[in-house]
């Protein structure tokens, strides 16, 4: 048996080693709460939260309506202008877990472990990967070049063994599982568990456009793009008519401003924010100028179903 069998229904008292990826701007209250009754768990980003108010109300809410653990994404560097002031309500509230993404998750770390917060990070390769794990992580979740969203540069197939032979921590995998044969294998190759997001979108009880619902089920794996439009950094889209139309890589100005050593952090910021912005309008609202995140597990994506129904498909119950 490997060191990671169980880790993840063990420590979170779960049926299935399963966790409803964060997803921005699609991931909501609602769908916790189903991923809990269905045997596993959710996480939400806290920016799917606009204020800190809000953010505290939200967790209030699925502390007394969630029938399970959930999690809280953390954005931890410095575009999130936030941050501190969610982590501090993370603790308040003693979240199960928090998953960190794009920065140092030391801060977050100490925190959390204070309250008793279980903290798993994003890493890509295996040079993070040792970094958050002397930094005292309960887990790496590795994002595989898979995955939707921002993805890795490494095939689960070649991530997950190198992370599991070099890291003495749990690895959970991210990206590329469309159903359940895909889910084995990748627990086959040492991972303690997997991190499923795409396959939620076009689920009941998210609350995007019934047209992005529509999107996932009618395009495919051949249709995800990658663009560095949105956030800077490559993230995968399903490549609409009006995608194909702007392109999908940054114009030369925007290249030479995402380099300037002055400027870098700004433009970096407001590229962000133009590009949430952008999601915010598509996800919620039929338009023409329509960007769609999703990753290539929508292959897999036949029908609009309860949450509960997507969990027994990966699952084979």
């Amino acid at each position: 048996m490997n060191k990671n069998n169980n880790m993840l229904t063990s420590t979170l008292n779960i049926k299935h080693p399963i966790i409803m990826a964060p997803m921005f701007l699609v991931s909501n209250s609602k769908m916790l709460i189903a991923a809990a009754d269905a045997g596993i768990t959710g996480c939400i980003p806290a920016l799917n939260y606009r204020t800190i108010e809000e953010f505290e109300i939200g967790l209030r809410e699925l502390k007394e309506k969630c029938n399970g653990p959930f999690g809280i994404n953390l954005i931890v560097n410095k575009s999130n202008f936030l941050y501190k002031e969610q982590l501090k309500v993370c603790c308040k509230y003693k979240v199960d877990y928090i998953i960190t993404s794009l920065g140092s998750p030391e801060e977050t770390i100490k925190e959390a472990h204070k309250v008793g917060t279980k903290v798993f990070c994003d890493v890509t390769d295996l040079d993070y990967a040792k970094k958050v794990e002397k930094l005292g992580a309960d887990a790496l979740i590795a994002v595989n070049k898979e995955a939707g969203g921002h993805a890795g540069n490494l095939s689960y197939k070649e991530l997950i063994p190198l992370l599991t032979k070099n890291c003495q921590i749990p690895v959970i995998s991210a990206g590329g599982v469309g159903n359940h044969q895909q889910m084995q294998e990748i627990l086959s190759l040492g991972a303690a568990g997997v991190s499923v997001g795409s396959l939620f979108i076009a689920s009941e009880e998210s609350e995007v456009s019934q047209e992005y619902k529509e999107a996932c089920v009618n395009f495919g794996a051949k249709d995800v793009v990658f663009t560095t439009k949105l956030s800077g950094t490559p993230c995968t889209v399903i490549n609409t008519p009006y995608v194909k139309k702007i392109g999908t890589k940054q114009t030369f100005l925007e290249r030479i401003l995402n380099k300037n050593k002055r400027l870098k952090k700004w433009f970096k910021a407001f590229t962000f924010y133009k590009g949430m912005k952008s999601l915010q309008k598509a996800a919620f609202s039929a338009t023409y100028k329509t960007v769609w995140c999703a990753g290539p597990s929508i292959e897999y994506v036949k029908e609009i179903r309860p949450i509960k129904e997507i969990v027994k498909s990966l699952t084979n119950e």
